[in-house]
């Protein structure tokens, strides 16, 4: 059986059982996914509160991002320096108290600096949680880190959930967000102490405040790269790609989405057990062609059924690439898991960022269609790289 244990188990003193560790991994992930969410589902009632137009919101709306960028090489040597334990047991109440300001912003350019700091507080969070993720895999001694990701697109449901009922029940954003921060807070004051204490770092990476990218991990990354701008494209776009080339019904025009994602969800929950017995390497490459195979089904037949058959075989081809890359990229015996996890996540979100905006030109250029079709190609690529790659088992 392939790939049962990432790496080496040093955590066999550790007092408490796998099964509760790998609980309060997965409760930090759907925490983080609660909060992401809650703020997203307030955007529009923030928006109309400050009279902002669509160009206003989507230029403010890059801040957030932009402060997770910025922070990619920070986070990761401040994770290697404290550990993941405790850079968690910081940033993530931080992270909820920065979703709290965001409801305190009355014009736009306070929004801006809000999500700012909220960008940078979530990106600590990121980096430490999938260091965390990659120690609760090798103590739990066998594939489990797309479960973890899985536990955050179930927060992200919930959050979503949350924030309807709230807006139902008249609630404003401020309170809303500071009753969704006292349940973290009350969530790490419970799982904090079932956390891991990884490995300190070797003497030769204390002096370093930048390490160079090794081959394999920019090579990762691009992995990465093709995967969140599919994810990015499925989000953004299709709602607009079910509506305009589609031609949906209204009611139906949601279909895309929820299937992409309820699909997603389901494969980050049963993909750990496929791993575990076909080994990652294989797994990234299958995940890749299903991505291609999915997007080229709704570019050809772009009719509800096939297309839904395609955004569902999409989210199953991208659940579990990012989790996959992650752990080797935290498996890397070169480079601790904090800057190796900073280095790809930091390459990776680029496809997030620009998946979007590359639909979107094409789509000015050409048709949504092509669009689309292009960001079929990302699957190919993806199973090309990872047959290059021989670090990956």
């Amino acid at each position: 059986m392939p790939e049962t244990s990432v790496l080496q188990n040093p955590f066999q003193n550790h007092p408490y059982s796998k099964k509760r560790v790998r609980l309060a991994v997965s409760l930090f992930y759907f925490g983080q996914g609660v909060c992401f969410a809650s703020w997203a589902s307030r955007i529009p009632d923030l928006k109309s509160a400050m009279q902002l137009s669509d160009a206003q919101l989507g230029s403010i709306l890059l801040a957030l991002p932009l402060g997770q960028l910025i922070t990619m090489p920070i986070s990761g040597r401040l994770t290697t320096i404290f550990g993941s334990r405790r850079m968690l047991t910081i940033a993530t109440p931080l992270y909820a108290l920065a979703l709290t300001i965001l409801a305190l912003a009355t014009a736009g350019w306070q929004l801006a600096i809000f999500l700012f700091l909220f960008g940078i507080a979530g990106n600590l969070c990121n980096i430490a949680l999938n260091t965390q993720g990659v120690a609760g895999e090798t103590y739990y001694g066998k594939p489990i880190m797309t479960s973890f990701h899985g536990a955050w697109s179930v927060g992200g449901f919930s959050g979503a959930l949350i924030g309807l009922l709230m807006v139902n029940l008249h609630l404003t954003p401020y309170i809303h967000f500071w009753i969704i921060a006292i349940l973290a807070w009350a969530h790490i004051a419970i799982n904090y102490r079932y956390l891991l204490g990884w490995q300190k770092p070797k003497e030769t990476e204390k002096t370093k405040l930048f390490t160079k990218p090794q081959g394999v991990l920019v090579q990762l990354g691009i992995i990465g790269f093709c995967s969140m701008a599919t994810e990015g494209a499925m989000f953004d776009w299709s709602g607009v790609y079910f509506k305009e080339i589609v031609k949906a019904p209204h009611a139906l025009v949601i279909l895309g989405y929820t299937s992409f994602m309820i699909m997603m969800a389901t494969g980050r929950f049963l993909g750990d057990k496929v791993i575990a017995r076909y080994g990652r390497k294989r797994m990234l490459q299958i995940s890749g062609v299903i991505i291609s195979t999915g997007m080229f089904i709704s570019v050809l037949f772009p009719f509800i059924v096939p297309a839904t058959i395609g955004f569902m075989l999409v989210g199953i081809g991208v659940s579990g690439i990012v989790p996959m890359v992650y752990t080797i990229a935290g498996s890397n015996k070169k480079v601790s898991p904090g800057i190796a996890l900073a280095m790809v996540s930091g390459v990776s979100y680029f496809g997030f960022l620009m998946g979007p905006p590359l639909i979107g030109y094409i789509s000015a250029l050409s048709s949504l269609r092509y669009s689309y079709a292009v960001i079929g190609c990302f699957g190919l690529l993806i199973s090309i790289l990872v047959a290059k790659i021989s670090a990956i088992k």
